[in-house]
């Protein structure tokens, strides 16, 4: 995995000694001053995983994170624990406490090796998920899927004649959803590609049913989208 560091300088020459340790993760950068870090998480680049120490001089990080039109995975590092259970709701990978052990870390980075493996193979149970609607489950094919969208702490499933709202993260349910077939093209959306008819400037149309639904594109996102599509037609 492709890893970044953002901390302090103490922390930043540990972490990336850890790293040194580890064959999965392959280090890509290492900042330890809070416009760098900044710089980094706002430019939407395909990094697998961010360690991010939370005492960053002059960088509020976690509504920062917010703020992104995406959000990354992210192993934060801290000196007190206030802050995990607002870590967790940006579903942070984990939460290191100073100071930072190698079992601790280790434990920490083999998390995100499972969060983020992608499903090797699919059968006929992965193209399906079942949606709780009222008292029931309904049973969902994944190619009837058009988009989901969050809402708050909620996320809708659309479908060309239905939609089911479930109380799920957007970050769960990407890592849930066929990475193939799935593409997130915005904070709060996730799209079937196939259902991609066009893309513009900052939104992409959707074939929904027989209409056809303008969905904003984030700018963090649409590279990784182009070349998705590129590399669809080629």
């Amino acid at each position: 995995m492709k890893c970044v560091i953002g901390a302090e300088k103490e922390i930043c020459d540990l972490l990336e000694e850890f790293i040194g340790k580890s064959s999965s993760l392959d280090l890509v950068g290492k900042y330890c001053d809070s416009e760098s870090v900044r710089s980094q998480l706002s430019q939407g680049k395909v990094i697998d995983l961010f360690f991010l120490d939370l005492e960053i001089p002059k960088l509020d990080l976690l509504n920062y994170i917010v703020s992104l039109d995406y959000q990354p995975n992210v192993i934060f590092i801290s000196g007190s624990d206030q802050n995990a259970v607002k870590a967790f709701d940006l579903n942070a990978v984990d939460y290191l406490l100073k100071p930072v052990t190698y079992a601790r870390f280790f434990k920490a980075v083999d998390k995100a090796l499972r969060y983020h493996s992608p499903k090797e193979s699919r059968n006929i149970a992965e193209d399906e998920i079942f949606i709780k609607k009222g008292t029931s489950l309904v049973k969902l094919r994944l190619k009837e899927l058009k988009y989901i969208e969050a809402l708050e702490n909620y996320i809708v499933f659309h479908t060309g004649y239905e939609k089911y709202t479930i109380h799920f993260t957007m970050k769960a349910i990407e890592n849930q959803l066929p990475s193939g077939d799935f593409i997130r093209i915005h904070r709060s959306y996730i799209v079937n590609l196939s259902m991609i008819q066009s893309v513009n400037e900052d939104f992409l149309v959707l074939l929904v049913g027989k209409e056809l639904k303008n969905i904003p594109l984030g700018n963090s996102f649409r590279e990784t989208l182009l070349n998705r599509l590129t590399r669809i037609v080629r």
